[in-house]
């Protein structure tokens, strides 16, 4: 199973800690599976024969079934900068901490992403910074079954759809996830999600991409959505889930960081 949170060094801004778990290299090693969806294009995933892992992809929205809000701009707010930091305290010490603590919080507080994140960092080998946020004027997103809705600033509707699993995805051979189409001919940038296997009550969020462009949403940093995976956070959370996922998105990011350097 792969660790729900693991970054890149090149997100980071040249803030110089050492690399973590997604190789540079994977970055411009794009390659999906083909597969076929259910308007009978190719995409990347589904074996001819039947659906691959069509149980868990039920599963899983059922499993995150809720209102989601942009996790980071919530878990980066000042009034949680010791949670960011005991975890640092812990695996590198006081002196090391507050540098590596502010790092962690910026490396997937990005604002741009797509081509105008293209031309700001390239490949990405001289750094940048990750988007998780929820685009297309989407504030939050509900998951109720099949049906993902989600709504803007005001709270106004900015789409609904029924949606159906297609197959599973791979994100530039990074990640994998399951992709679901919706059959509505007017959903545009919504007809596809694509959500990794994370759930509220395993790693405390969810991460997901959204678009119209299967192929796009498999690559990491090329194409419409490079540079931007959306993370979301339920809207009912308490002060311990803040904390258990701030921790976990340290732990896993910094145990990463020493096993590089032992290296």
């Amino acid at each position: 199973m792969r660790k729900s949170f693991l970054i890149p060094l090149t997100l980071c801004m040249g803030l110089g800690l050492c690399s973590f778990a997604m190789a540079q290299e994977n970055l411009s090693e794009v390659g999906t599976e083909v597969v076929e969806d259910a308007s009978g294009e190719d995409a990347a995933g589904t074996e001819a024969a039947g659906i691959e892992g069509e149980a868990e992809a039920a599963a899983l929205l059922e499993d995150v079934k809720g209102t989601y809000e942009a996790l980071f701009p919530v878990i980066t707010a000042p009034e949680y900068d010791q949670m960011w930091l005991d975890p640092c305290i812990e695996a590198l010490g006081e002196e090391e901490a507050p540098a590596a603590a502010e790092m962690l919080k910026a490396a997937c507080n990005g604002t741009i992403y797509g081509q105008e994140a293209i031309d700001a960092y390239g490949d990405g080998s001289e750094g940048a910074q990750f988007d998780c946020l929820f685009i297309n004027g989407v504030s939050e997103i509900t998951f109720d079954g099949n049906t993902i809705s989600g709504t803007d600033e005001n709270g106004e509707q900015v789409f609904s759809h029924e949606y159906s699993y297609v197959g599973p995805l791979a994100l530039a051979g990074m990640m994998d996830g399951y992709l679901y189409e919706t059959a509505d001919e007017d959903a545009g940038e919504f007809r596809y999600f694509y959500m990794m296997p994370d759930t509220p009550a395993s790693t405390y969020h969810l991460e997901f991409r959204y678009g119209s462009d299967i192929d796009a949403l498999a690559q990491y940093n090329e194409g419409p959505y490079a540079y931007w995976l959306a993370a979301g956070f339920p809207t009912d959370a308490d002060e311990e889930m803040i904390k258990n996922v701030i921790t976990l998105f340290c732990e896993e990011n910094l145990a990463e960081m020493q096993a590089e350097e032992a290296a």
